[in-house]
């Protein structure tokens, strides 16, 4: 199915999902993110790490203020506005890359987007926020909407994720957004035992084979984790490749990576054998 996209934003930055896999690399502007929590939350070094993203070859950097790792208590509002505040401006000034923020509440994407963020990736897929669609709508921004949901109870697994895009897609439209600008994201992580990651993973296929774009954002997980035995986020990273690549395989569109130099590597030669690139 075509899923080609040409994004050209207004400050003249763009992205272009054609016959190739999209990198995201990931900017955690938070001082307790499971990975690298308190590396990236001062104006400087948030700065730094998205020329590094810029450099090592990855196509939009994806920033957030509020760490959403396992058992993570919700910032309010207005503390994830005011690290906004503090970090955006520099990380933008820093690279010329389309900036994803990572949020999914509406006053903080309404603050980000007119601060010069392009992109609106909501981990609730527009379910925790009822105005975030408006606001993303208003806009004119790409979202990304992933799957997540309180518990891991599920009949199947797939058909209950497809059931949650397409409410959320509905949600969308409702405000305006053209299904040109939908992405979905499965939610790896989220809501979901190690063994259902693993099984998502899986059946990426059955995702990919309708007409949104798959973001795939499996890095340095707890699943993974579990998988090698190793405690380290920071010593998954190969395990992360091979999730990526598997994922490939099954036509996912983008990923959502920490170690961006690594993936852009495995994935080129990815490419090259699966897409003919």
């Amino acid at each position: 199915m075509e899923k080609r996209r040409n994004y050209i934003f207004k400050d003249g930055r763009q992205f272009v999902l054609d016959n190739r896999t999209l990198i995201m690399g990931i900017l955690n502007g938070t001082p307790d993110s499971f990975s690298d929590g308190g590396e990236y939350n001062l104006p400087e070094t948030a700065a730094n790490r998205a020329k590094q993203i810029e450099l090592e070859g990855a196509h939009i950097v994806d920033f957030g203020v509020e760490s959403t790792r396992p058992n993570y208590v919700p910032i309010a509002v207005e503390e994830e506005i005011a690290r906004m505040e503090t970090l955006l401006s520099e990380v933008y000034n820093a690279t010329s890359l389309p900036i994803s923020i990572d949020t999914y509440r509406a006053k903080s994407a309404d603050y980000a987007l007119s601060h010069g963020a392009h992109i609106l990736n909501d981990i609730w897929g527009f379910r925790y926020d009822p105005e975030i669609a408006d606001v993303a709508a208003q806009y004119g921004a790409p979202v990304i909407l992933m799957h997540n949901q309180e518990g891991t109870d599920y009949d199947d697994i797939i058909d209950d994720i497809k059931a949650f895009f397409m409410r959320s897609v509905d949600i969308a439209v409702k405000a305006g957004i053209p299904y040109q600008n939908i992405w979905v994201d499965p939610g790896i992580g989220f809501g979901k035992t190690n063994e259902q990651n693993i099984e998502v993973i899986q059946r990426l296929g059955e995702l990919t084979a309708y007409e949104f774009p798959v973001l795939l954002a499996p890095s340095r997980k707890r699943f993974i984790g579990s998988i090698l035995n190793e405690e380290d986020p920071k010593r998954r990273d190969e395990g992360t490749v091979a999730v990526c690549i598997a994922g490939i395989v099954q036509g996912v569109d983008m990923v959502r990576v920490h170690n961006v130099d690594m993936h852009r590597r495995a994935i080129a030669v990815a490419d090259a054998i699966l897409r003919g690139e």
